[in-house]
């Protein structure tokens, strides 16, 4: 039998969502992580004069190829050469791609709980087991290198998200390198996913790289690059697994877009427009945060990076999905039910992502304050 995948339970409100746009509602689209900004201008430049220019088919971008390696040196203190970099259609295919280099089918790799839905379920798909390890606030909902070592058997790997989804968490740089010495210790592959890496609120995020070289870094132009709809990542690779990644790469999706490696290109010189982004995330990471009393919502994962606050909505709900879509139907807001990111507890958790404009979220606000408000006075009552 093939395995069974839950679905993503966001793509159902973003459903609901348009289809209420598309009866002339006004909604607030919170409930994915993209930002609302777009492509640097640069970027956009770029492309439009490649449309001009030239029409090529499947191709490889050597230039884009150099100018990631010079990034991830610039942005990790790691040399990287240009051979260990494969560009992708995003960091979904890149996932996959680092997955079965790594792992045969029926290995067992550690996750956090809560922790990115697609994670749990491409495991699944390639009929790999996720290991789920539960992380609440005593450890930043984060996995640890405590939690590693106690885990008995060993697992194969272990994906690690820093600033993770949905909690916006980071993980310090004393920890990182202490999950690397004990994954080392325990022959624990690592799989570091860092597409959202330029994008905190205090100290930067480590990436794995320093500590770990043959760790699978998976990274994309999705997040700080604000380039969702582009569909172009990359994967840094150990040398000796290059060549097994551009196989899987090319036999299961050829090369990435043409036009957006042109864009991509443009796009790691725009860091002064990209930095605007994300102190526009902080105001309103700010903004949220504020709010949150009015809402009665006082128990959140610490939103240190990302731009998404995790949020217990457990007093007034136990089923984050249906609160959502009542959430969305009252005022226009789409929120993600806690759901798509833990099986075992997030029923009572919703999602709310702040990469929208300013004056949406400060709309939301003041849409879900007076509706949280009612909520808990009926539930007083």
């Amino acid at each position: 039998m093939t395995p069974q995948l839950e679905p993503f339970h966001a793509i159902t409100i973003s459903a609901i969502a348009q289809r209420l746009m598309a009866e002339g509602r006004s909604v607030i689209r919170m409930e994915y992580g993209q930002p609302s900004t777009g492509a640097p201008a640069a970027a956009l430049a770029r492309a439009r004069a490649v449309l001009d220019e030239e029409d090529k088919g499947y191709w490889e971008s050597t230039e884009l190829l150099a100018r990631l390696a010079r990034y991830m040196e610039e942005t990790t203190g790691v040399a990287v050469s240009p051979e260990q970099i494969v560009l992708t259609c995003g960091a979904s295919p890149a996932l996959v791609i680092a997955l079965s280099l790594r792992f045969a089918p029926g290995a067992r790799v550690a996750i956090a709980r809560p922790g990115y839905v697609a994670y749990r379920n491409t495991l699944r798909a390639l009929s790999i087991e996720p290991v789920e390890l539960p992380c609440g606030p005593d450890v930043g909902y984060q996995i640890t290198a405590a939690a590693l070592a106690a885990l008995d058997p060993a697992p194969d790997g272990v994906i690690i998200a820093s600033p993770a989804n949905p909690t916006g968490t980071v993980i310090a740089t004393e920890e990182m390198a202490a999950i690397a010495e004990v994954c080392r210790a325990r022959g624990i592959h690592i799989v570091s996913d860092e597409i959202y890496q330029g994008i905190t609120y205090g100290a930067p995020a480590s990436s794995m790289l320093p500590f770990e070289r043959q760790a699978i870094v998976v990274n994309s132009f999705s997040k700080y690059f604000s380039m969702p709809g582009w569909r172009l990542g990359w994967l840094v690779v150990p040398e000796d697994l290059v060549g097994q990644a551009r196989a899987r790469m090319g036999n299961l999706f050829l090369t990435p877009p043409s036009l957006s490696q042109h864009a991509g290109l443009a796009a790691l010189d725009c860091g002064e427009e990209l930095d605007r982004h994300v102190r526009t995330y902080a105001r309103n990471r700010d903004l949220l945060l504020a709010a949150l009393p009015a809402m009665g919502l006082a128990r959140i994962a610490p939103p240190d990076g990302a731009f998404y606050v995790y949020a217990d909505v457990g007093h007034l709900t136990q089923d984050s999905m249906a609160f959502c879509i009542r959430l969305l139907e009252e005022t226009g807001v789409a929120t993600a039910p806690g759901i798509d990111f833990d099986p075992v507890d997030g029923h009572r958790f919703v999602r709310f992502s702040f990469a929208v404009s300013t004056s949406l979220v400060e709309e939301a606000i003041a849409r879900m304050v007076p509706w949280f408000q009612a909520q808990s006075a009926l539930v007083q009552a």
